[in-house]
């Protein structure tokens, strides 16, 4: 599994980008809230959860290992997948979605 990668990015698209690492260009799902906040240009690194599954497999990176646990934890949920991870990670911070778990909303 990709733990985590280290490049320049080579293009941006509405919530992923390409990474390139060492002449390698990895497509990498981001949520927004990551998104928003990656440089335009230089080196950058991204904590990288790997999803495999019989018929695909993608990269989805965040910039804290906070939100890819949030997002791993997530995915733990019965009924919730990728996409509806990356929703809440996108949405919530980790301390926002323990606050709404402790108050029971």
């Amino acid at each position: 599994m990709i733990g985590y990668l280290r490049g320049s990015i080579v293009a941006k698209k509405a919530d992923r980008i390409i990474l390139d690492v060492q002449g390698v260009g990895y497509e990498v799902t981001l949520p927004s809230s990551t998104y928003s906040k990656i440089p335009e240009n230089g080196s950058v690194t991204f904590h990288v959860h790997t999803h495999v599954r019989e018929d695909s497999f993608q990269l989805f990176g965040f910039l804290t290992s906070a939100d890819k646990e949030l997002f791993q934890m997530l995915l733990t949920v019965s009924g919730v997948g990728p996409k509806v991870a990356m929703t809440v990670v996108s949405e919530t911070s980790p301390q926002e979605l323990s606050q709404i778990i402790l108050t029971s909303n």
